[in-house]
Order: structure tokens, then sequence, then C-alpha cells
């Protein structure tokens, strides 16, 4: 072979190379700008998925999303609204509240996208089964002249705690959900358009929120004492629980 031969294999020889090196850098690039999903983010989730009429398992954040965890959306730029707890409350155990509908969403995009997940909120009859456990039962009438009717709802109505307090403050139920009992109403992703539930949740005007009684909101309401609700008593607080259809 001559001299100019072994130069042009050489040179073939060193162009593969170099091809193939950049071609596993590359790979390399793109591995290290992938961002791996973040664990730490995971919400606590409950002991025990709680079991639908129809069969299906739900798995349940144990307590409300808080503010904390809230903030660390806002940080994160993907959260528009930051909450500032006050003075005498721990942000890590204090329920996020003052958050409308898309609020709510912001987040739960955020946190899927984050940790890789698919958390969503429970519909109203999710949260209606989650939370029957702890939740009164309708008492009876105080007065059974249909003339007063008006004085046994105004009497029975309201009896929920309106104060927020933190995370683990109220009652447990038996597959180990926290507080669905207390002041903060969670948001469901159940459409309410006047009448009637709708599944158009992209044109939706209210969903309804899970408290002491069924109550629907305007998707942009953050302090429900300014926002209407279907029926009794304002709630107190709007915050947001995540629920899943798979285990965490």
């Amino acid at each position: 072979m001559t001299a100019a031969a072994k130069r042009s294999s050489f040179d073939k020889l060193s162009f593969r190379l170099v091809v193939a090196v950049l071609a596993v850098a590359g790979i390399l690039g793109v591995v290290l700008l992938q961002r791996d999903p973040e664990p730490v983010l995971l919400p606590e989730m409950a002991a025990e998925p709680v079991i639908l009429p129809d069969g299906r398992a739900l798995y349940a954040q144990r307590h409300e999303v808080t503010i904390a965890e809230w903030n660390t959306c806002a940080a994160d730029g993907a959260c528009d609204l930051t909450l500032r707890a006050r003075p005498d409350h721990n942000p890590s155990i204090t329920p996020a509240t003052g958050l409308s509908y898309v609020d709510a969403q912001q987040y739960v995009r955020w946190i899927n996208n984050k940790t890789g997940r698919d958390f969503r909120l429970p519909t109203a009859g999710e949260w209606a089964v989650m939370a029957a456990p702890v939740l009164p039962e309708a008492p009876d009438p105080l007065f059974t002249d249909p003339s007063l009717t008006w004085a046994s709802s105004y009497l029975v109505e309201g009896l929920a705690p309106r104060t927020l307090k933190p995370q683990g403050s109220f009652s447990i139920s038996p597959e180990g959900i926290g507080d669905l009992d207390g002041s903060v109403w969670e948001w469901t992703m159940e459409c309410y358009n006047g009448t009637a539930r709708s599944g158009a949740l992209d044109r939706c005007p209210a969903f309804f929120v899970g408290g002491e009684h069924v109550a629907a909101m305007s998707y942009l309401v953050r302090d429900p004492a300014r926002g209407g609700c279907a029926v009794g008593t304002p709630p107190a607080h709007l915050g947001m629980r995540l629920v899943s259809d798979r285990p965490v």
C-alpha cells in the first residue's frame, strides 16, 4: 500500500471515529438535558385507596395541598399565585387556600410534569364517597311545620368550622384521608353549567367544590365570600387535594 493510500485509509478511519464520538456526545447531551421525574415532590398519599361503588380504587392525597407545596410551584413559574402564611401558621402544614379552579389546574399540570405521574382533581361523586365516613348525616328537621322550614335550615346550616387550621386538625377517614370535614372546601373536576352537570370542562363556567354541602363556584373565584354558591352558606376557604387512578 502506498503512503497516499495509507493516509487516505487513516483519514477515513479518523473521520468514522470522530463521527462516532460526536454521536455518543450528542446522545449523552440529550440524556443530560432531560430532567428525570422528581420523586421528592410526590405528595403524601392516604394509607389505603378508596374503593368506589363501581369497584375502582381511588388513591387520594392524605391532606390538602399546603402553602409550602403550592409555593414550590409558584417559585418554578408554573403557578401564577404566590401565597403567604399568617405569622402564626406554619406553611408546611397549613392548607393552601384562596385558590380558583384555574389555579388548581396549574398546580395539577405542574406536578404531573415534575413527577411523571397522572394526578388530577376528584369528581364530585368521588369526593362525596371519600368524605361520607366523616361528614355528619343530614340532621332531622328541628321544626316540622312547613311554614318554619326556613328556621330549620337556618339553625342547621353552617355547622362546619370556618377557621383555617393546620392539617390533621379534623377527622381521619378509614382510609387515612384527613380533614375532609374541615374548613377548606376542595375543588373537583366536575362541571356545573347552571342547571346540571356537564362534561365540557374547557367551556365550563363553574365547578363543584366538596365541603359541608354541595356548592358550585365560578371557576375564577378565589374568595368564596365574594362568589356565589349553589345552596347553603358560602364555603370558608377554597383549596385542593390530589387524587390518582393508580398507586403512587
